[in-house]
């Protein structure tokens, strides 16, 4: 086995710095999510603690704010899930990369397909997310119309 020299690494070296910065971008995508399904628990938390005392005229409203949360909390928990994917996809490419540059295999093949399922996942991750915002402005609106 031919062992590669520095020179020969440092363009796999700039090559995997593309994967690793968006490792780092994914991780503050993962801790918007995180928060973003912390509050949500937190929201069915206090409803739910305020549920026994609430007027019977408001348990249809509550009721109804906390299926619009249960929802929201799926949403979000398959966008982390995505999320993590994607960067645990990003990780084995940077594996895969410094492999086959040591070892001098050709394997664009899996290559790219490790590159386009990391962006299948970042993409499906983003769009939960979306759906998810939309899913907590229907629960921003039955709070305005239990306001009024």
């Amino acid at each position: 086995m031919n062992i590669p020299s520095v020179a020969q690494m440092l363009p796999v070296l700039q090559t995997a710095i593309g994967p690793m910065i968006l490792i780092s971008g994914l991780g503050l995508v993962l801790l918007t999510m995180t928060n973003r399904l912390g509050r949500t628990i937190d929201r069915v938390r206090v409803l739910t603690a305020g549920l026994p005392t609430a007027a019977e005229n408001k348990h249809a409203k509550v009721s109804a704010q906390l299926r619009i949360l249960w929802r929201r909390a799926r949403l979000i928990r398959t966008a982390i899930m995505l999320c993590a994917m994607s960067a645990l996809a990003a990780a084995i490419l940077i594996i895969v990369i410094f492999f086959t540059a040591l070892w001098q295999l050709e394997a664009a093949l899996l290559i790219g397909a490790l590159f386009i399922l990391c962006m299948l996942c970042l993409i499906g991750a983003l769009i939960f997310v979306i759906l998810d915002i939309n899913q907590s402005l229907m629960a921003l609106k039955l709070e305005m119309v239990a306001d009024e």
